[in-house]
């Protein structure tokens, strides 16, 4: 058997932030992180290349942990880089582990095997998912949402993406709907409603996996990368998230 990819210095591939106080929010971060197995090394990626949006969703780390110290939920934050293995992508997806993104070869993803593949779902993916599942679970019958939590370039592919804040959904829209009209009564927001992307049942994993297949209320917010860059703007949205998502949950509820 081929010696494993995370070594004994490298960090678990999650964090866990368990619940404080009651709430029916469990938050989940697919993209929080940018750490590397030493394994790997840099991946064949620039140093101001790894500062960027392909490797992690800047500033969603922050906006995650004040919505959890604020309002007591469950976080789970997954640790290591996108371009090792996006952890929002189901095991075997051909874009879990890009050669090139957003015009930026990753040459160690290049030359991998399917070896190499199953190993980062092994190590990184499964345990990071086998820990919003247990979550989830031991929750038992209590009312729960799911809320995953990103953040997205300002610019793609040469356009200005002009949204805010977007809310994605995808066979279920129940809390989107309600989210959206709350958002929308901010005339200074510009909201997104399946904007910058769409949520599918192929391009996304957590959703499908944790949301819809059990059934359970969800929504999947991005947020744009230069509004939160900095503290100031972490807290401030997660203040506003803070605020919109118990009066989410109480009009779902009723």
């Amino acid at each position: 058997m081929s010696a494993p990819l995370l070594g004994a210095n490298d960090p678990a591939p999650f964090l866990l932030f368990p619940e404080k106080t009651p709430s029916p929010f469990v938050f989940v971060s697919d993209h929080a992180g940018r750490a590397v197995p030493d394994a790997l090394g840099d991946m064949g990626v620039q140093t101001e290349d790894w500062d960027r949006h392909i490797a992690w969703d800047i500033g969603i780390v922050g906006v995650g942990r004040v919505l959890h110290e604020t309002l007591g939920a469950a976080l789970i934050e997954q640790v290591y880089s996108r371009l090792v293995i996006d952890c929002n992508r189901a095991p075997g997806h051909p874009t879990s582990m890009p050669g090139v993104s957003d015009g930026t070869p990753v040459p160690v993803n290049q030359a991998a095997q399917e070896s190499c593949r199953a190993k980062r779902e092994r190590e990184i993916l499964h345990p990071y998912h086998d820990t919003i599942a247990e979550v989830l679970a031991e929750r038992g019958s209590r009312p729960t949402a799911l809320i995953t939590l990103h953040s997205f370039t300002p610019q793609m592919n040469g356009k200005d993406r002009p949204w805010q804040i977007g809310i994605l959904h995808n066979q279920d829209s129940r809390m989107a709907s309600i989210a959206l009209d709350l958002l929308r009564e901010d005339s200074v927001l510009c909201v997104g409603d399946n904007e910058p992307y769409v949520l599918t049942d192929t391009s996304d994993y957590t959703v499908p996996r944790h949301a819809e297949a059990a059934g359970l209320p969800y929504l999947e917010i991005e947020i744009r990368q230069d509004l939160i860059l900095e503290k100031a703007g972490q807290r401030a949205w997660a203040e506003r998230l803070a605020d919109l998502l118990p009066k989410v949950w109480e009009r779902l509820a009723a």
